[in-house]
């Protein structure tokens, strides 16, 4: 048996980290175990589903990492959906209600004065023939239930009927069906809710482990005894905890709160991305792992906190700049070449700022300083006088990075100037900055010409 896994979002919205970590927690499920994974895009909601946003999530999982071996869309699929509706039809598992949403929420407010329950009574089934076809005169069309399997012989007489599945990341976990509504399965406009489709699409798919966030546990019940009355086994699953915003917010697709696309937007690694939205919320320390392959020797569904995790915008910089400062100059060359920073020195030239970088795009502003020279320098006039001085004991070329130093100890002996005193005036004069790389690795880059113009200015 292939391990097969899926990550279903809705294209209704952008992605965001709380997205990527049920897409992350399955495809390294996924790559630990030589499996396949699926992206099946949830489209059954017309009106908010877009393509636009479907071509994103893809886009924003291919920076991450995640390249699935098979997309599919629910609206190409509505004849699977309609076949399904039919056979459980047929087996008396799915039947028509008429009541309006004031007509069930009425009922519901009953039961609750009543101290019972407040889950849908199946009044519906006790409609004759006659009632239906009076409804359907007065213009109302039918929403269809599933008939949850909780009772013996007399469906208005549920009884304590326990669903159990060891959770992959949970541990042992019991659902009683008795205390739940029948799910709605299909609007009155024909439509159907979220449970068909996937039920019907995980089997048809050979999904064999559904992982998803822990806001599913109480549906569980409900879509295991779906699958069995389709006929087939469930898969296993695993319900991760959440991420919340820092201030204990939930992170929505319709407000782009810390949406993929925007982190992707400030320059943040997608490892870093991808290492916090997997590692905050468990035992493990979060750290920035280099590769998904190193993350998945870190991952543990079963290490994840039952409470929902707090995620900082501030830790994914953190594991961002560690990132970038380790990045050998192969992994960064083809992003480096996109900003123009080519050529016989770029490697060298990367291997020198990177140690001073919180993304890769600020090695711009270096490679700048180092062919173009400081936008300005703020020297005052005996620290001018002092850096034309050290002009004059300026070595020869070649230059290595000993250079820096074979120059600035002859400055010292010839100016008497040391410590803070010697070297800021210096660093001023060729870089316009207070600090930075070491000027022992950036003096060859600049080379002598440009060294001694910038001096002399």
């Amino acid at each position: 048996m292939t391990i097969t896994v899926r990550f279903a979002p809705s294209p209704t919205g952008q992605i965001h980290i709380g997205n990527a970590r049920t897409a992350l927690f399955n495809w390294l499920f996924a790559l630990k175990n030589d499996g396949r994974f699926i992206l099946r895009f949830d489209d059954t909601d017309r009106e908010r589903s877009r393509k636009e946003y479907a071509d994103q999530i893809e886009e924003d999982l291919a920076w991450l990492g995640i390249r699935p071996d098979y997309v599919c869309r629910q609206s190409d699929r509505f004849d699977l959906y309609e076949q399904a509706v039919e056979k459980l039809k047929a087996a008396g598992v799915l039947y028509p209600c008429y009541e309006t949403p004031e007509e069930l929420e009425r009922r519901r407010k009953i039961r609750l004065s009543r101290r019972l329950p407040p889950i849908y009574g199946r009044e519906a089934l006790k409609l004759t023939d006659e009632q239906r076809r009076a409804y359907e005169a007065e213009g109302r069309k039918p929403h269809w239930r599933f008939l949850l399997p909780n009772f013996d012989t007399d469906p208005f007489e549920p009884q304590r009927t326990e669903v159990h599945w060891n959770d992959l990341v949970r541990g042992p976990q019991t659902v009683d069906l008795a205390s739940m509504s029948d799910p709605i399965l299909v609007r009155e406009d024909g439509t159907f809710l979220y449970t068909l489709p996937s039920v019907v699409d995980d089997i048809d798919l050979g999904i064999t482990h559904i992982i998803r966030g822990d806001d599913h546990v109480t549906n569980t019940g409900a879509q295991i005894a779906l699958f069995r009355a389709l006929g087939a086994e469930p898969p296993a699953f695993g319900h991760h905890n959440l991420l919340t915003t820092s201030t204990g917010e939930g992170l929505s697709k319709r407000t782009g709160a810390l949406s993929i696309r925007s982190l992707r937007e400030q320059g943040i690694e997608p490892m870093a991305v991808a290492s916090l939205a997997v590692l905050i919320g468990t035992s493990s320390a979060v750290e920035a792992c280099p590769t998904m392959e190193a993350l998945a020797e870190r991952f543990d569904p079963a290490s994840s906190s039952k409470s929902s995790a707090k995620f900082d915008p501030a830790e994914l910089m953190v594991l961002s700049r560690a990132l970038v400062q380790a990045m050998p100059f192969g992994e960064a060359s083809d992003r480096l070449a996109a900003l123009g920073i080519m050529g016989e020195k770029a490697e060298t030239f990367w291997l020198a700022v990177r140690g001073n970088l919180d993304r890769v795009a600020d090695a711009t502003e270096w490679w700048t300083i180092v062919n173009d020279g400081p936008a300005a320098v703020g020297l005052s006039e005996e620290d001018r006088a002092f850096v034309r001085s050290a002009a004059d004991l300026l070595p020869d070329e070649p230059w290595d990075e000993g250079t820096w130093r074979t120059w600035t100890s002859a400055v010292k002996a010839a100016t008497g100037r040391k410590g803070r005193e010697l070297f800021h005036p210096l660093r001023l004069a060729l870089t316009g900055r207070d600090s930075g790389p070491e000027l022992g690795l950036l003096l060859p880059l600049i080379g002598r010409e440009r060294v001694l113009a910038r001096l002399r200015a």
